[in-house]
């Protein structure tokens, strides 16, 4: 299960029956927050993205995990979008994942806590 707000990813997939979640890794910080800041058009600017398996386009990258999900279903709730996906295929690498906690990005393993501030 995903929620995404009404404007920024959100409306690149609403209406899309395939998607992939991608797990950042620990070395992703900065991708992490150019999501997490920046102006929707530009978030997608010069990423390279190739295709999972079944077809559905994703991040192109050192991801720690993927999951390709078909759409079931989707809720409007206040100003997001909660859509529920079944996951049809998924992946993993040897990479630790990136975990935003309480305000700000906790590494696996520890982090130095001047990359650890909130975006």
């Amino acid at each position: 299960e995903i929620s995404l707000g009404l404007v920024g990813s959100e409306m690149c997939i609403r209406d899309s029956e395939r998607y992939v979640v991608n797990v950042l890794s620990a070395e992703q910080i900065a991708l992490a927050r150019r999501f997490a800041t920046g102006k929707t058009p530009d978030r997608y600017a010069g990423l390279t993205v190739h295709h999972a398996p079944g077809g559905t386009p994703m991040l192109d990258g050192h991801c720690a995990a993927w999951f390709e999900c078909r759409n079931r279903s989707r809720y409007e709730e206040g100003d997001h979008v909660i859509m529920v996906g079944e996951v049809e295929r998924c992946g993993h690498s040897s990479e630790p994942p990136l975990v935003f906690h309480a305000g700000g990005f906790d590494l696996t393993p520890a982090g130095s806590r001047s990359e650890r501030k909130a975006p």
